[in-house]
């Protein structure tokens, strides 16, 4: 058992692969032997979690989740603490397994109770046994309504005071996408609680699960942690991976800034007499690529040349977007493009060597089929381009409502990806980072401090600066979006973040 951290790759294994797994196995040991591992991991957990805790309320659902739970019970029971289970399940229904450690769970002494304790800030510790894998927030799924007690016991876990661990995953949230079954919830979203909520855990059985890291997953699940039980993968394929951090960049002394490559930004529509002047998002995007080590930086401002330099920042040199070299540039395009982007986006998409499109930029292709393909043809001519959509962007780019993409998040990054012929970042919680062809992956950092104006600006420059050093498209985007969402998390804590702060500290400066 180990705690997962953003510090090493991981594979992702969904609900189909995880349960061919754990047929396999079963298959292959002892019967009963699968759940004895897990109950007496989940047990192991919570003594390390909580190894002071007197009292221990464990919910157990019907099936073979619940089981685990009530083999978990028993261990507990023995060493020496008071153990209130609350099962949803029947001896006579139950699966074998689950029976059997419910006997081993009544032989040990636990104490049974129908509905959650009336007192759950007497638990020490509250074990969320309840459902496990096997819910689906597909609106294709079969629908079916929770139980009375199933929901009592669901909002008394919601509301504990206590610490959690949930067993393989929140109840509620679906293992592939991040997002919980219709009904199953939380009542009131963390961020709106008004004190801290109580430390989360979750223990992930044999494989590691997607929609632990993107989504709803990352602040119901809370600390993942892992047991494989044993049990190697074998040939079963992950479906997608857990970014880890990206291998130290090494600069040879013997290096120029025409050694790093140069990034042109195209954006920052000035619209002064409407009073909505945009150069702030283009100036953020290159900012940040000057500060994530990019040789030289061009600023090609959409606002008829009104301004001539950055104060703040004199490194930057502001061109002519028709003076533009655009076959030797990395170019960041629709950072604050406004309106005005439409008219630069064909000689952009057309010629630029490496590309970033973000921001205005995408949402204008996704009103012109013929800038669409545009981006196609780049990808079949092997030019390397980035798409760096937040869900609204995403989903007016695949003809979709937001909620549709929020849904299944690494389906609809990979779409993009498959559609654009390109490397897709679909930005939010657990960014997923997608290209043709390739297992997607989510990335394990980054906070709600990102969670304000210009942070994305300042991702599209970070993606940009590390096409012109020269890596792939889908590394320069992977080792990008971990290293802005790892500069939020390294934040002071009594700081506010902003996205010029931000820029100036993704290099280490």
């Amino acid at each position: 058992m180990h705690r997962i951290t953003a510090h090493q790759p991981y594979p992702l294994f969904n609900t189909a692969a995880t349960r061919r797994l754990e047929k396999a196995a079963a298959a292959a040991l002892p019967p009963h032997a699968l759940m004895q591992r897990a109950g007496l991991a989940v047990a192991q957990l919570a003594q390390a979690l909580a190894p002071h805790a007197r009292t221990v309320w464990i919910a157990c659902g019907p099936g073979n989740n619940g089981g685990d739970g009530l083999e978990a019970a028993m261990h507990l029971q023995r060493s020496g603490r008071r153990v209130v289970v609350t099962w949803l399940g029947q001896p006579d229904t139950a699966p074998a397994d689950a029976r059997a450690s419910w006997q081993r769970a009544r032989d040990a002494g636990v104490s049974w109770a129908d509905t959650a304790p009336d007192d759950l800030g007497a638990s020490d510790l509250c074990i969320d046994a309840l459902l496990g894998i096997g819910v689906s927030s597909s609106p294709h799924s079969p629908a079916r309504a929770p139980d009375a007690r199933l929901r009592a016991c669901l909002q008394a876990l919601h509301r504990s005071p206590a610490p959690m661990l949930a067993v393989d995953l929140p109840s509620g949230l679906d293992a592939d996408t991040g997002q919980f079954a219709a009904g199953l919830a939380p009542d009131t979203p963390p961020h709106l609680h008004h004190q801290a909520p109580p430390p989360r855990h979750t223990l992930s059985l044999l494989t590691l699960k997607p929609g632990l890291f993107t989504a709803a997953g990352r602040d119901a699940a809370g600390q993942v942690w892992l047991d494989d039980l044993g049990v190697e993968p074998g040939h079963e394929p992950p479906n997608a991976w857990l970014s880890g951090p990206a291998l130290p960049a090494r600069r040879s002394h013997a290096s120029h800034k025409g050694s790093y490559g140069d990034v042109a930004v195209v954006g920052g529509e000035g619209l002064a007499a409407r009073g909505m002047g945009m150069a702030g998002a283009a100036l953020l995007a290159a900012s940040a690529a000057l500060h994530s080590g990019a040789g030289r930086v061009l600023v090609a401002l959409l606002d008829d040349g009104h301004l001539q330099l950055d104060l703040q920042q004199p490194e930057l040199m502001f061109r002519r977007l028709d003076a533009l070299a655009l076959e030797q540039l990395t170019v960041v395009c629709g950072c604050g493009g406004g309106q005005a982007i439409a008219r630069a986006l064909p000689e952009v998409i057309t010629r630029a060597a490496r590309l970033v499109l973000d921001a205005d930029a995408l949402n204008t292709i996704a009103t012109q089929a013929a800038l669409h393909a545009l981006v196609v043809a780049r990808g079949q001519h092997g030019q390397p381009t980035v798409l760096t959509p937040h869900p609204l962007e995403a989903a007016r780019l695949l003809g979709l409502t937001t909620a549709e993409v929020q849904a299944h998040r690494l389906d609809a990054a990979q779409q993009l990806a498959n559609q654009f012929n390109c490397v897709a970042v679909l930005k939010g919680s657990g960014t997923v980072i997608a290209a043709p062809d390739r297992v997607p992956a989510i990335n394990p950092t980054g906070n709600a401090r990102l969670a304000t104006a210009g942070t994305g600006d300042v991702l599209a420059g970070m993606v940009g600066a590390h096409l012109a050093a020269g890596a792939s498209a889908l590394r320069a985007a992977s080792e990008a979006v971990y290293q802005h969402g790892q500069a939020a998390d390294d934040w002071p804590a009594r700081q506010a973040l902003t996205a010029s702060a931000l820029a100036r500290r993704v290099g280490g400066s």
